[in-house]
């Protein structure tokens, strides 16, 4: 897959300002901490389908999306892949490493033209350094991973593919950032694979929840569907 990108440096600051302030880490510095932080952002645009990220990789820093989308993934050494999250614009991945210093911990890949930035771990740590209010943000920030990651762990290992399509169709009604998946990568986010999810689709339409219409999956009754995920 390709991994170059294009560096464009070209991005009002005050559109970066606006960006990084989406982000609990940044919320309370001042004006002129947040034009510091965004003067020293580097902006890289990618096409569909490029690596941004390569797991195991030295961390290069923090990333914003700015426009885009991409997904963050676990590989296993067969190929097999477990989709962790989708990014969109506003959010931001490959945090943990820039606190921890270890390596990347997931892949990512864009899934249509994108533009990301770049804040380098070394920008990051002297911003904590001089900045040791944003301690705070750190920790709430990390807990909410922690909680996310224990969720995702629990409908692997305790929910069916069929409960857990079900509330993966009822994010895609609602997300544009997975509004469009394919069967492929239902199964990659689901943590199985596409004749299973394939299965699953016919069991909910079945039961009177979906329909299948020519690719596209309809909600019939999105009250039963929510209850089927335990939502």
């Amino acid at each position: 897959m390709p991994t170059s990108a294009t560096i464009n440096p070209n991005i009002n600051p005050d559109e970066r300002i606006a960006l990084l302030r989406r982000l609990p880490y940044f919320a309370a510095l001042d004006e002129q901490a947040m034009r510091a932080l965004a003067a020293s952002t580097l902006r890289r645009k990618y096409g569909a389908g490029q690596i941004v990220l390569i797991e195991g990789e030295p961390c290069a820093g923090l990333f914003v999306m700015q426009s885009g989308r991409a997904k963050i993934v676990r590989s296993s050494p067969e190929g097999r892949e477990q989709i962790l999250h989708f990014a969109g614009p506003g959010d931001w991945f490959n945090d943990v490493p820039v606190f921890d210093g270890g390596p990347n911990p997931a892949t990512v890949e864009t899934i249509e033209d994108s533009s990301v930035l770049i804040i380098e771990r070394a920008a990051m740590l002297d911003m904590f350094s001089r900045q040791p209010q944003l301690a705070q943000a750190v920790v709430g920030v990390l807990a909410a991973r922690c909680r996310q990651l224990v969720g995702m762990i629990e409908d692997l290992s305790l929910r069916t593919v069929t409960v857990r399509l079900a509330g993966l169709l009822l994010d895609q009604a609602t997300q544009p950032a997975v509004s469009t998946l394919t069967r492929a990568q239902m199964a990659a986010r689901l943590g199985t694979v596409r004749e299973v999810v394939s299965r699953s689709l016919r069991d909910l339409e079945q039961d009177g929840l979906i329909q299948l219409d020519r690719g596209r999956i309809v909600i019939t009754d999105r009250h039963r569907l929510a209850q089927r995920a335990g939502r």
